[in-house]
């Protein structure tokens, strides 16, 4: 039996990571309150040297970070074309308005010199995002902010550095947003975090924690669940029983999705929600041992670095062995092509990165506020683009097979 390779499809879920949540799975009474959360925050504080406060999702703890902000209505929040639909969406519930500045295809991260010509009086503040692990230039990013007075947000969804990581990250932001969803950087299933590193921001992060609401238990349940049901369908995936336990799954309710049908039309919930205490635990037993996940990421894109050189790939060259990527990316002009092929040998490449400037491609890209041609390279980019995975469940020789595939494939 061929196993499945997915980007999306549990890439956290190792047979510890199962234990550990069906072990919260089995005491409810601790899915909602413990002392994870305090714990967890200790420790994003220390690690990113700044005040660390906990929400229910990565676009709960970035809308927290623009309303403690409390800019005018209608500012300018700059982001990146090539994102996800999350960031319009929280710069818009915050009562802001998204500019896109296009992206540079060596590094998929802003290109600087048309985020310089996106600056108005408006302007307010610059998100930068690390695309899939790619570390921007955070450095010439800050002298940018300070020159017009602007605030600095990082969005570390895609990576969170360890001790041998890159020592920018967070360096030179006023804030950080990161992501706890299931297939980021680290994974509480649920859950993110805003870290306030400029101190005028620390007290209205917490009065926005004060008002948030909790998740409801059957989401939580639902949750926690999610592992275990991935874990039971992956190796089954490539004989049609997996996919159609998925489906009943789906039916059921049982799959808690990614993105709601609001969300892909603009619409974020305004109402902020609490991480739960299981949710915090899984993500601080993760940070414990998260040096040797970011290794084995290393190691993965390494790998692909090596192998993309030997066969002359066209990759962004801003990539480094060094980085922990949480995938990696080449670029194909036939990319739906070779996803649809690869297809066949039980082989899944659509991570929602591709096929729109705001992703997944199923967004609304007016409802998002993007206009049509105004990032030529990012829509180049989103056209092109073809990752491939990293994460702690894919293994060297899946690896070795995906990019032997491949150099059949990529011309």
């Amino acid at each position: 039996m061929t196993a499945v390779i997915h980007h999306t499809f549990g890439p956290h879920c190792t047979p510890s990571y199962i234990r550990r949540s069906l072990g919260y799975l089995i005491k409810p009474w601790t899915w909602q309150k413990g002392e994870n959360g305090h714990e967890l925050q200790a420790t994003l504080s220390r690690w990113f040297e700044g005040e660390c406060t906990l929400f229910g999702s990565g676009r709960d703890a970035l809308l927290a970070i623009l309303r403690a902000c409390n800019f005018e209505s209608g500012s300018e929040i700059i982001i990146q074309g090539f994102t996800c639909v999350a960031l319009p969406n929280a710069i818009h519930a915050a009562g802001y308005t998204p500019i896109f500045a296009d992206t540079n295809s060596d590094t998929l991260n802003l290109d600087l010199e048309n985020l310089s010509t996106q600056i108005t009086t408006r302007t307010k503040a610059i998100i930068c995002q690390h695309t899939f692990g790619i570390v921007a230039d955070v450095k010439a990013l800050r002298a940018i902010a300070d020159k017009h007075d602007l605030l600095l947000i990082e969005d570390c969804a895609h990576i969170i550095p360890d001790v041998t990581g890159p020592k920018v990250i967070g360096k030179y932001a006023d804030a950080i947003m990161l992501s706890f969803g299931r297939d980021k950087a680290a994974s509480g299933i649920l859950g993110g975090a805003a870290i306030a590193k400029n101190t005028t921001l620390v007290d209205a992060l917490a009065n926005e924690a004060m008002r948030t609401k909790s998740i409801t238990h059957m989401t939580i349940g639902k949750a926690l669940l999610y592992p275990l049901l991935y874990g039971i369908t992956k190796p089954l995936y490539g004989i049609g029983i997996g996919k159609l336990l998925m489906s009943i799954a789906r039916k059921l309710g049982i799959l808690i999705p990614v993105l709601t049908t609001k969300e892909k039309q603009g619409v974020q919930q305004p109402v902020l929600s609490k991480m739960p205490n299981a949710c915090a635990g899984l993500v601080k037993w993760q940070l414990k041992f998260f040096h040797s996940i970011n290794n084995h990421r290393r190691t993965l894109t390494t790998y692909y670095l090596e192998h993309a050189q030997k066969n002359n790939w066209q990759i962004p060259v801003g990539i480094s062995e060094h980085f922990p990527l949480q995938k990696f990316p080449i670029y194909v002009p036939n990319a739906d092509e070779i996803r649809n092929t690869l297809k066949k040998y039980n082989i899944y490449l659509d991570d929602g990165w591709t096929g729109a400037t705001v992703c997944p491609r199923s967004v609304s890209q007016e409802s998002a506020g993007y206009i049509l041609g105004s990032c030529p390279h990012a829509e180049r980019i989103d056209r092109e683009i073809l990752t491939l995975p990293t994460h702690p469940t894919m293994t060297q020789v899946q690896a070795q097979k995906l990019a032997k595939l491949l150099s059949s494939l990529v011309g």
